[in-house]
């Protein structure tokens, strides 16, 4: 069978991102699953590699992986690569690991393929293309295989299984510390993960002003376990942060519930959001393309109906 590697994130206190328990996850179906994890916790992050499919945990606790960006990780995982041969690695495609990915391309000499959404096989991944209207199969070739998958490409299922550990010792000269990371900013939230949350209320253009998006948070808040998003259109204008930006070059999201306020349903956007399992749309423009794949669409003016909405949930909750 294909060895299939993963590149796993790992945070404070050994908490793995998510979207590297989706890639074991189906990397387990088509192959022998192993991980890499990199700088501190990631000895701790192995138990929940393995419980998710992964066979073995190559580790390093080392903050040089984190202090510095991404030279030390890539160095790491070429050396690895040159001593066991993977078929495939697979990276979630984020800022670091996109990196990493196209410096250990650079250095194996393997194609890299980014935005892919499945794989069919150790040989044959999928994306979407015109807009996310088509989707094709992209043939792999060469080894090792470089991907980089979409976050929520596929859903992360634990296995029950175990890894074994083995520490990674490679050296890091000081030629690959060159860009350093000073800071690091989290950015304080109280609901949840916008691509966890079960219900998203998103906005766009729709909306007129970026005071408006007040009024999805009041809306989040009143539901209760839902997060606000937003199109690329009103981030490029500085009404939210890049952090709440849906869509094929913002954040993939799968909520049970994804309500759309005042967006149109450009392309681009609705790669991001179409997977939700219910999408309801709030529109003056009966044409919007959005109301094509809504299962529910309101041709209304949003700022009339968000407040008469949030009042009726307030209502209803007693």
């Amino acid at each position: 069978m294909a060895k299939i590697w993963v590149y796993a994130e790992v945070g404070p206190g050994g908490a793995v991102d998510s979207s590297a328990l989706e890639l074991l996850t189906k990397a387990r179906e088509l192959g022998d699953a192993e991980a890499v994890a990199l700088g501190p916790g990631a000895t701790e992050a192995a138990a929940q590699l393995g419980e998710y499919g992964a066979a073995t945990v190559y580790v390093s606790d080392d903050e040089v992986y984190t202090e510095y960006i991404a030279q030390p990780a890539a160095q790491a995982l070429f050396e690895l690569v040159s001593q066991h041969s993977p078929d495939l690695v697979l990276f979630v495609t984020n800022y670091d690991s996109r990196d990493i990915a196209g410096r250990l391309a650079a250095k194996t000499g393997s194609t890299l393929m980014s935005n892919a959404i499945a794989l069919t096989s150790a040989d044959v991944a999928q994306t979407a293309i015109f807009g996310g209207n088509t989707i094709v199969d992209v043939k792999l070739e060469g080894r090792p295989k470089i991907v980089l998958v979409r976050p929520k490409s596929f859903v992360a299922e634990p296995s029950g299984g175990s890894a074994t550990v083995v520490p990674v010792e490679v050296k890091i000269g000081d030629e690959l510390c060159r860009a350093r990371r000073l800071e690091r900013h989290e950015e304080q939230a109280a609901g949840p993960k916008l691509d966890e949350a079960p219900v998203v209320v998103a906005g766009g253009r729709g909306l007129q002003e970026a005071g408006n998006f007040e009024l999805l948070e009041q809306l989040s808040s009143t539901i209760g376990n839902a997060a606000v998003g937003a199109t690329r259109a009103v981030v490029d204008a500085g009404w939210v942060p890049y952090a709440l930006q849906v869509g094929q070059t913002g954040i993939t999201v799968k909520p049970s519930v994804y309500i759309a306020f005042g967006i149109s349903g450009a392309t681009q956007h609705m790669v991001g959001m179409k997977g939700a399992k219910r999408i309801i749309a709030v529109n003056k423009d009966e044409e919007a393309p959005i109301f094509q794949i809504a299962d529910l669409g309101v041709v209304g003016d949003a700022l009339k109906l968000l407040p008469q909405l949030i009042d009726e949930i307030k209502a209803r909750k007693g």
